[in-house]
C-alpha cells in the first residue's frame, strides 16, 4: 500500500485549562489568610486594584447607590466593584506517648422550609485608625520567640564563652522539635575535640534552663527533669518513671508491686505525671498560632429556620478605578502601555468576579450542609446523618471535585460550636433493620459514651459494646469498634477494668 501525505478536516471538543482559570479554581481551596495574601500581591501587582476602607453605614448606602455608575459620578476617583454585594445572590436551593499523656476528653432567601441563607455585606475589616477609636499597644504581637533564640540568651548567661559554650551551642542545634537531645553524645564529642565527661558536664547545666525538661535523651528523662526542679522525685516516683511502658497498659497491680505503694499512692503520682509537659520544645514552634476564623455563620432564626452568613471578616474588598484607568488610557501614546493598562483592566475585573464567585460557591455548599444537617444542629451529634460529597453536588449542581475544594480548610460556627466544614461528611454504617443508615461520627459519639458510663464491676468489652449498638439499630463489626475506640485513645476493657478498680479502691 502506498504512502501519501494529505489534508483532513476534524471537528472535536476539548476542554483548555487558561490560566485565569486555574486560578480561579485555586481560589476555592485558599483558606481568608492565603486569600488576603494573595489578594494583596494581586494589589502590589495591578495599580487599578486597591483595598476599600472601612466606611460607616451612610457612606456605604450611598456608594452602593453609585455601584456601576462610575461615568456618572464625576467627582469621585475610585468605585467599587459589587464583588460582596446583595444582588449576587438569586440562586433557590431545596433545602506510647499517647497512651502516658491521653487526650483530655446582606440579602436574604428562603431555602426550604427549614432554612435561610443570608449574604452579609462584606465591611467593617481593616486599620480603625480613621474612626477615632484609640489606638491599642496590645493589639500589636511581639515576635515569634524561637527555640534557638531562647537557649541562646541562657547560654550566654550560663558559660562565659570558650569551650563550654561552643559545646551547648552545639547541644542546641541537635534538639529535635520536641526538645529531645537525640545525638549521640560520643559522635559530638569527637566532633567538637572533647571529651565524654566534658560534654555531659555541659549537659547537665542545659539541663536546668527553661522551660525545664529540654536537652533530654528520652521521656523518662524529661519527665525526671521536672519532677526533679519541682522536688518531687522520690525513689517510688523514679520506679514509676523507670516502668512507662506499664503506666501506658495501666497495670496498676505491677506498678504497685516494683513501687511498693498503694493504688491511691499509685493515682496520685499517674496524676502528676500527667500534668507534666512531656514535649517541651513544641512551645517555641512557628510562634503564635493563628486563631480559627470561622467562614460561615449558622444561627437560628425566629421562625424555627437556621439562617446562614457568610462571614464579612474573611472576605476582601477590592476596588477598581476605572477613573484612573480611563485618565492615563487617554494619556498614554505608546501601544505597548495602552496593552499593559488593558491587561491591568481585565485581571482586575476578573479578580472582582472570581471573589464574587467563590463566596457564591461557599455560601450554596454551606446552605446545603446545614440543610443535610439540620437534625445535628437542633438535637447535637447524635443525628449528625451521613453524607458524602456526591450528595450536596448533585442538590447544588455542582462537581465533587468543586465541593472539595470548598470545604477544605473552611470553618462554620453553629450554635454547636465551631465544626471544619469536612466534619459533616461522614461515612455511613448501615442500619441493623434496614432503616437510615448512621452517621460513623454519631456512633463514634454513642461509644465514648457507653465508655463514659461504665461501671468499675461491668466495664463493656467491645463485643459488648457492638450487641449495644445492634440492639439500637446500628448493623457494625466488632473490629469497627476496636478501630474507633482506638482512634478515640479509649484503652481496651482489661485496662479501663484496671484503671477505674484502682480509682473504686482508692474511693474516687
Amino acid at each position: 500500500m502506498a504512502l501519501a501525505a494529505k489534508l483532513q478536516l476534524r471537528q472535536s471538543q476539548s476542554l483548555v485549562m487558561t490560566p485565569q482559570l486555574m486560578q480561579s479554581i485555586k481560589l476555592l481551596q485558599f483558606t481568608h489568610v492565603e486569600l488576603e495574601r494573595f489578594v494583596d500581591e494581586e494589589i502590589e501587582r495591578n495599580p487599578l486594584l486597591d483595598r476599600a476602607e472601612p466606611r460607616d453605614d451612610a457612606i456605604a448606602d450611598q456608594l452602593q447607590k453609585q455601584e456601576g455608575l462610575a461615568e456618572a459620578a464625576a467627582g469621585e476617583d475610585w468605585f467599587e466593584q459589587p464583588a460582596w454585594t446583595s444582588e449576587a445572590m438569586s440562586e433557590k436551593l431545596d433545602t506510647s506517648l499517647e497512651n502516658v499523656f491521653p487526650d483530655d476528653p446582606g440579602t436574604t432567601e428562603r431555602l426550604g422550609p427549614n432554612l435561610t441563607a443570608q449574604w452579609k455585606s462584606a465591611g467593617g475589616g481593616g486599620s480603625q485608625s480613621g474612626s477615632g477609636e484609640a489606638f491599642e499597644i496590645d493589639d500589636m504581637a511581639a515576635a515569634a520567640l524561637s527555640l534557638r533564640d531562647h537557649l541562646g540568651e541562657q547560654i550566654a548567661f550560663a558559660f562565659s564563652g570558650g569551650a563550654q559554650g561552643l559545646i551547648a551551642r552545639e547541644l542546641t542545634e541537635n534538639l529535635d522539635d520536641d526538645g529531645y537531645l537525640r545525638a549521640d553524645i560520643g559522635e559530638i564529642a569527637a566532633r567538637l575535640g572533647a571529651t565524654p565527661s566534658d560534654i555531659a558536664a555541659v549537659l547537665k547545666v542545659c539541663q536546668t534552663f527553661e522551660p525545664v525538661g529540654l536537652f533530654a535523651r528520652d521521656l523518662a528523662e524529661c519527665l525526671s527533669l521536672q519532677l526533679r526542679h519541682r522536688d518531687r522525685l522520690d525513689p517510688a516516683m523514679a520506679l514509676l518513671l523507670a516502668n512507662l511502658d506499664l503506666v501506658a497498659r495501666r497495670d496498676f497491680v505491677s506498678l504497685r508491686r516494683i513501687c511498693g505503694v498503694d493504688d491511691e499512692d499509685i493515682l496520685d503520682m499517674m496524676a502528676e505525671i500527667r500534668r507534666l509537659d512531656p514535649r517541651p520544645g513544641t512551645r517555641f514552634i512557628g510562634g503564635a498560632m493563628d486563631a480559627i476564623v470561622a467562614d460561615v455563620e449558622v444561627r437560628a432564626a425566629g421562625d424555627g429556620s437556621w439562617t446562614v452568613e457568610l462571614n464579612p471578616e474573611t472576605l476582601p474588598r477590592v476596588l477598581v478605578d476605572q477613573i484612573y484607568f480611563t485618565h492615563v488610557m487617554t494619556r498614554t501614546p505608546d501601544q505597548a502601555g495602552k496593552d499593559f493598562l488593558a491587561e491591568c483592566l481585565q485581571n482586575a475585573n476578573w479578580l472582582t468576579r472570581s471573589l464574587d464567585q467563590r463566596a457564591r460557591t461557599i455560601l450554596k455548599v454551606a446552605s446545603e450542609i446545614v440543610r443535610q444537617q439540620d437534625a445535628f444542629l437542633a438535637h447535637g451529634v447524635r443525628h449528625l446523618r451521613p453524607l458524602n460529597l456526591r450528595t450536596v453536588a448533585d442538590a447544588i449542581g455542582m462537581h465533587e471535585s468543586t465541593v472539595s475544594r470548598v470545604t477544605a480548610n473552611k470553618y462554620m460556627l453553629t450554635p454547636r460550636g465551631v465544626f471544619e466544614l469536612r466534619y459533616f461528611f461522614t461515612a455511613s454504617i448501615a442500619s441493623a433493620g434496614g432503616g437510615e443508615a448512621h452517621s460513623s461520627e454519631a456512633v463514634r459519639h454513642r461509644i465514648r459514651e457507653m465508655v463514659d458510663g461504665e461501671k468499675p464491676a461491668d466495664v463493656l468489652s467491645d463485643d459488648a459494646i457492638v450487641d449495644m449498638l445492634r440492639k439500637s439499630g446500628v448493623d457494625i463489626a466488632r473490629r469497627t469498634v476496636a478501630k474507633y475506640r482506638e482512634g478515640m485513645n479509649i484503652p481496651s476493657s482489661v485496662q479501663r477494668r484496671r484503671e477505674k478498680r484502682a480509682l473504686a479502691t482508692a474511693g474516687r
